[in-house]
């Protein structure tokens, strides 16, 4: 069985640990290295879109950086409990035009007994910002 430590119940040191984890991985843009996170069953809600399964994981996130250049991604603990942990992040990139973007949103994250994350909702807002206005 696969275990993806470290696991819950969450203590204040060990949400901080995944949620830092998980902004690593994000800011790879490694899309197989990403979807280990979570279980082969995994829910998420992106925005609008529905991703069910790591194999969707993997094509989602393929597909975001393709369009998503220069992604950069900070994320900070909101809110954690026993399996559950909620985040707050913002990242920035810019598209093929060239037009930069920072996206804000918060995230409800809720993992298996194996440290996996099964459900992740994700509510997400995206602003076009100037090059120079740029944080990340």
């Amino acid at each position: 069985m696969e275990k993806r430590f470290p696991l819950p119940p969450f203590t204040q040191e060990t949400a901080l640990q995944k949620v830092q984890m998980a902004e690593d991985a994000w800011n790879s843009q490694d899309p197989e290295r990403v979807s280990l996170a979570y279980t082969v069953d995994t829910e998420w809600r992106n925005r609008s879109e529905f991703v069910n399964g790591r194999q969707e994981v993997v094509a989602f996130l393929t597909a975001k950086w393709q369009k998503e250049l220069h992604y950069k991604l900070k994320k900070e603990l909101w809110a954690f409990t026993d399996n559950r942990i909620a985040v707050r992040f913002e990242y920035e990139y810019h598209d093929h035009h060239g037009q930069w973007f920072r996206a804000y949103g918060n995230e409800n994250w809720e993992f298996d007994e194996n440290g996996l994350m099964k459900k992740r909702f994700a509510s997400i807002n995206d602003l076009a910002i100037n090059s120079q206005d740029r944080r990340l």
